[in-house]
Parts: C-alpha cells; sequence; structure tokens
C-alpha cells in the first residue's frame, strides 16, 4: 500500500515542490502529488521540511568508536547515532595508518557492510597513506608513502569493491598513473594534506582527480603568485570541493569565497568527525595520536593541530544557513545530493527520486532535525 507524507516543502535535485504529498511504496520513493490522496496513509508534517537523508562521505568515527579499530560492532554503533544527525548514508573514513591495519578495516567493512540497521555504508573513503609531511595536520608520517596501485587494488579487493574514494598529495611520485588506475575501477581520487603547486594540483586534475578534501585545511594557501592547491580548489573546473563548517576549521568568510567559486552543487559538506564527536569535552584519541576536545574542537595533545572535528552534519547546515552564504535548500542539497555526486553514488542516494530508497528527513523552520526515515520508515524523532 502507498503511504504519503504531506510536507510544506519537499527539497529536490533542482528545484521545491511546495504543499506536496511524497509517496512511498515498498520502502521506495514513488513520485509527488499535489492533491491529497483519498487513499493509503498519510503521514502530516504540513509545517515542516523534507529533504534526502543526508550524506557524509568524510567521517572516521563518532559516540565513542572509530573506523580505524576495526570493530564492527562499534561502526554498527556509529551507523545507529548518525540517523540522530541526518545521515543515512556514509562512508566510513579510516586514516593513514600501516598496509596491514588499512588491509584489516577494508577487509572487516568489506565483510559486513551489509548488516548495519542504522545509516547505510555507502563504501569507504581512504583518507591517505598516500600524503606528505608538511601538511600532515593529524595524519601519522610514519606510514606516508608515494601512491600505490598494487595497495589500492588490494584494499578494494578486499572490501569487496566498496573503495569510493582515496585522498593524495598530488606532488608525490606516480600520481597520474595511480590516479588513472583508480578511474578504471570506480574509485574517485581527492587531493588533500599537501603542499602541492597549482600547476601540480591542475595536473593530477587532468588526470582525473575530482575532490580537495576539507578546503583549505592541511593544503598550501592562495597567494596571488602562487595559487597552491587551495587556488586550484577554488579556480579549476569539474571539481568538487569538501567544507568543515563548524566555524572552527573555516571561517564563514572563507566558506563563503569556496561556495562563490564553486557553486552549492560542487560544495560538499562534510564533518571530518572522529570518535570524539557526540561525548563532549574529554580526552581522545585519533589512530594512534593523543587529541583533546574542548570548546567544540578537537586538536592533539601534542602540538595543537585541528584533529579532525566533533561536528554533526545536520549543525553543518545549519551553520551554512545561519551565516547567510545559502539558501535553505540548497544547504541541505550540500550535504546530500552534492556528496553523494561528488563519489558517483548519487544512484542509490543523496536524492529523492522515484524507485531510490525511501531516505529521507525531516527538518523544521530553523533547520532543526525532527525525524530521519530509513525505507520510509521512522527511524529517529527529536
Amino acid at each position: 500500500m502507498t503511504r504519503y507524507v504531506h510536507a510544506k516543502k519537499i527539497i529536490l535535485t533542482d528545484e521545491v515542490i511546495e504543499d506536496g504529498y511524497l509517496a512511498i511504496e515498498d520502502g521506495k520513493f514513488n513520485g509527488i502529488i499535489l492533491e491529497k490522496p483519498t487513499d493509503g496513509e498519510i503521514l502530516d508534517y504540513s509545517e515542516d521540511t523534507i529533504a534526502p537523508g543526508l550524506v557524509d562521505t568524510h567521517i572516521h568515527g563518532y559516540v565513542g568508536h572509530d573506523v580505524m579499530d576495526n570493530d564492527f560492532k562499534g561502526i554498527q554503533k556509529i551507523s545507529e547515532a548518525l540517523l540522530a544527525c541526518g545521515v543515512t548514508s556514509w562512508l566510513p573514513t579510516t586514516l593513514t595508518a600501516s598496509t596491514e591495519q588499512l588491509n584489516d578495516v577494508c577487509q572487516t567493512i568489506g565483510d559486513n557492510y551489509e548488516d548495519v540497521v542504522g545509516a547505510k555504508i555507502r563504501g569507504i573513503f581512504l583518507e591517505g597513506p598516500f600524503f606528505t609531511e608538511k601538511y600532515k595536520g593529524a595524519q601519522n608520517l610514519a606510514y606516508m608513502s608515494d601512491p600505490s596501485i598494487e595497495k589500492l587494488k588490494h584494499w578494494n579487493d578486499l572490501s569487496n569493491d566498496l573503495v569510493k574514494k582515496i585522498a593524495i598529495a598530488p606532488e608525490r611520485d606516480g600520481v597520474k598513473e595511480f590516479i588513472e588506475f583508480a578511474n578504471t575501477i570506480g574509485v574517485k581520487t581527492a587531493l588533500a594534506h599537501s603542499d602541492a603547486s597549482y600547476e601540480e594540483a591542475k595536473e593530477a586534475v587532468d588526470a582525473g582527480a575530482n575532490i580537495f578534501i576539507h578546503t583549505y585545511n592541511a593544503m598550501s594557501g592562495l597567494h596571488h603568485r602562487n595559487p597552491g592547491m587551495v587556488g586550484a580548489a577554488l579556480g579549476l573546473d569539474n571539481v568538487f570541493a569538501e567544507l568543515i563548517s563548524d566555524g572552527h576549521h573555516v571561517h564563514p568568510g572563507a566558506a563563503q569565497v569556496v561556495v562563490k567559486a564553486r557553486g552549492p552543487k560542487q560544495t560538499v559538506l562534510v564533518t571530518d568527525c572522529m570518535r570524539a564527536g557526540g561525548l563532549g569535552d574529554g580526552e581522545s584519541i585519533l589512530g594512534e595520536l593523543e587529541v583533546v576536545v574542548k570548546d567544540g574542537q578537537a586538536r592533539l595533545k601534542d602540538g595543537g593541530n585541528l584533529a579532525g572535528s566533533i561536528l554533526r552534519l545536520n549543525e553543518s547546515v545549519r551553520n551554512m544557513f545561519e551565516w547567510g552564504i545559502v539558501s535553505q535548500a540548497d544547504a541541505l542539497r550540500m550535504a546530500s545530493y552534492s556528496p553523494a555526486k561528488s563519489v558517483d553514488i548519487d544512484d542509490v542516494c543523496g536524492q529523492i527520486k522515484a524507485g531510490l530508497d525511501a531516505d529521507f528527513i525531516i527538518v523544521g523552520e530553523d533547520l532543526e532535525l525532527k525525524a530521519t526515515f530509513l525505507n520510509g520508515a521512522l527511524k529517529y524523532k527529536q
């Protein structure tokens, strides 16, 4: 039987439907009608907005668990907790680590990802280990090296072809061949933790790289005689730029520059959240590095570098709107359709479209999260 969800607004990829009824059948989206249906159950959210479930393509951990723990029970806990953040799809994200540890994590996720009952695992993001020392951030330089086609192939094989994105530094040796190979197996190459010149970044993009990771952070900055990685992220065609819009990683004015340069469709909101997310202030750990969380920031105990974030993706959406940078609709799209599109999973998530799983959220007038649905079923309620 068809069920309907009535809402003040329904956010689609290229338009906003007002006063519509979203049809759901067998857990899938089944179109939108404007007249009140005469049969079927109607859920009334007539004062609120329906948006696609949010998609976090860069998240290391949450509620005390981390992807690098290689504990699928912990990953399950993350998936369940993400529903309260409006996230219905995510990419478990690794860190720069030993080859053996990354082997184990890829295999664990690949063997078990379909068993999660919370936010759906749509792939794996390998953040590293092919970075460079100067902008190592909270990544462990002991494991950094030049890109290895053999290692990427092995990680993807172990994961049952679940790797969707890998981040590298474009100034390392063998980048062009690595990117070209990644493209042949459906893995998107992102650029990060790098002191590359604008020209080196452009060469990587010309070879097929398409995402700049946490724009501004851990990359060579913009100078009018040396545009650097930031200049490439802002100026090159057909690339996506990630933003951590927590107010700590990037100033609102700098976030506005990215959106003006890339547009909402090529700006990707991510959290880069680590295990301390959802737990408040205190000591924590990221990979093998000690972290202190205080005043909404996660920083390395040794040196004070930002160590990921404790941001929730629905908070990121609200910030971009409240800072006056984008409309509510675009803020929601930047955390759903844009990230899904950046890693070619928009055919399964990130948009309200007939035939896709009915994974969606309900937000109020001020973008506060009211409910999260998976396959048309209510899974979280404020």
